[in-house]
């Protein structure tokens, strides 16, 4: 017996995972969201790394800034379909002020772990690190979906 009915089902598999991802629906913008902040992630390590030599003070704003702007453009672009309704100095504008809000955020929370709970071992608080990240994250996207764009 071959394998021809199993490929079929596969490649109609494959089809349909392709036209999910490529939806309005809230769950495939919340996977194109989460794979933007990957790459983008990617391109800040990348930035990082380069500028390193400058100190890591430099390397982590020019970091930061490039993968935001990185980020804003596909979001407009590719999460939500925008750029026919959002130019890009908006996006820029209003998904970075969202960002610098989410890094006061992010870092308001650590410093409060820090001062509330300064004796959490490190998987503590790795996960407590990867909890608020989540939560500013989603915060980001619904603000970003409701807002934004």
């Amino acid at each position: 017996m071959g394998l021809g009915g199993f490929e079929d089902a596969v490649d109609r598999g494959i089809a349909a995972v392709g036209r999910f991802l490529r939806g309005d629906h809230v769950a495939a913008q919340l996977i194109r969201f989460a794979l933007v902040g990957g790459l983008s992630n990617v391109a800040y390590v990348l930035v990082f790394m380069a500028m390193n030599g400058s100190g890591t003070l430099v390397a982590n704003v020019a970091g930061s800034i490039l993968s935001t702007v990185i980020a804003n453009e596909l979001h407009r672009q590719l999460t939500f379909r925008a750029a026919g309704r959002v130019g890009w100095f908006t996006a820029q504008w209003e998904g970075g002020g969202l960002a610098a809000a989410g890094l006061v955020v992010s870092t308001a929370a650590l410093a409060g772990l820090d001062f509330w709970a300064p004796g959490l071992g490190e998987i503590a608080q790795a996960g407590a690190v990867l909890a608020v990240m989540a939560a500013v994250g989603g915060l980001r996207f619904l603000a970003l979906r409701g807002f934004v764009f």
